[in-house]
């Protein structure tokens, strides 16, 4: 199963300014051309509560898997869309995974936030990163790992994907020793 962390950063290394921020006006056409792209291919998307927020609803061909302990904030969305389209969950990411796989699926992309992002890194099921690196400094803000987190990482491949943004794909190698 290739599971892989999509996250844009700031050069000054954060996802957002603020931990309920709602916005991502910051990143670039092309970051949000390359995130529908890749999530459409894994047809798994794992978020928080507040990254769904962000995006508003379950994705077109995807199936979205919203971590949250307020399930009843999710009652109305839930019976929106069917069980393809929409899940609420708390399963442990190892678990979560496997059931995954048992279905089907081949890839699933954690998609935020940084509480999400460590939950899964420190889980040891990441095996591949895609950080889009825009050219923006928030001075402070919401850090891409919530906690500490050590892992060590091989660059695969570094794209521009326009005249000021990067990407940069990462192969997850294994915790740090």
């Amino acid at each position: 199963m290739n599971v892989f962390i999509i996250a844009a950063v700031s050069v000054d290394g954060f996802i957002a300014e603020e931990s309920d921020q709602i916005s991502t006006s910051w990143t670039s056409e092309e970051d949000r051309k390359f995130f529908v792209e890749r999530t459409k291919q894994a047809r798994v998307m794992v978020m928080g509560s507040t990254t769904y927020k962000t995006i508003g609803r379950p994705l077109p061909g995807r199936l979205s898997v919203v971590y949250s302990k307020d399930t009843a904030q999710f009652a109305e969305a839930q019976q929106k869309y069917d069980e393809s389209q929409l899940r609420v969950s708390q399963e442990d990411p190892t678990e979560l995974i496997k059931k995954l796989e048992q279905e089907g699926f081949d890839e699933v992309a954690i998609c935020g936030g940084a509480s999400i992002y460590s939950l899964f890194m420190k889980a040891g099921v990441v095996n591949k990163l895609y950080i889009t690196l825009e050219p923006v400094i928030f001075g402070k803000g919401v850090k891409l790992f919530q906690e500490g987190i050590s892992a060590k990482l091989k660059l695969i491949e570094m794209k521009k994907l326009n005249d000021h943004t990067l990407l940069l794909d990462y192969d997850v190698l294994g915790k740090l020793e």
